[in-house]
């Protein structure tokens, strides 16, 4: 079902001074930033090899990613997944028992379909499983 790691999140406060670690001492390339307000959030990917690195920066502090930097830090807030087919990935994991935080698939960055695994139905990682149009 799952093809490779698609990208990693990383939660930020400051999207432009995470950005400069990123390109200055690891020698990533952003691909371009982008908002996404059903997700209240600001993102940066940043290819690498055949996964990318994702920067999520809070645009409101009801976001999850707002709350997640309250409570956690910084740092990775999922792992996603690239799947082909994200309904039947998401029946798949549903018949198995898991449980979703989405039952529908959204839409993410880039026009991506995405859907998440709860944590706690994952070993506590949030699982994003993600279809590239």
């Amino acid at each position: 079902m799952v093809k490779k790691i698609d990208h990693i999140g990383i939660a930020v406060k400051n999207l432009e001074e995470s950005l400069k670690f990123y390109e200055n001492v690891l020698g990533l390339k952003s691909a371009g930033t982008e908002v996404v307000e059903e997700q209240k959030v600001k993102v940066a990917f940043l290819p690498t090899g055949d996964s990318e690195v994702e920067l999520l920066e809070p645009t409101s502090p009801d976001s999850t990613i707002a709350k997640f930097i309250e409570k956690n830090g910084e740092g990775i807030q999922h792992m996603a997944y690239r799947v082909d087919d994200i309904e039947k990935a998401i029946a798949k994991m549903k018949e198995l028992g898991l449980r979703m935080i989405d039952e529908k698939p959204r839409y993410g960055a880039g026009g991506a379909k995405i859907a998440f695994c709860h944590p706690k139905s994952t070993g506590g990682i949030l699982i994003e499983l993600c279809q590239r149009c």
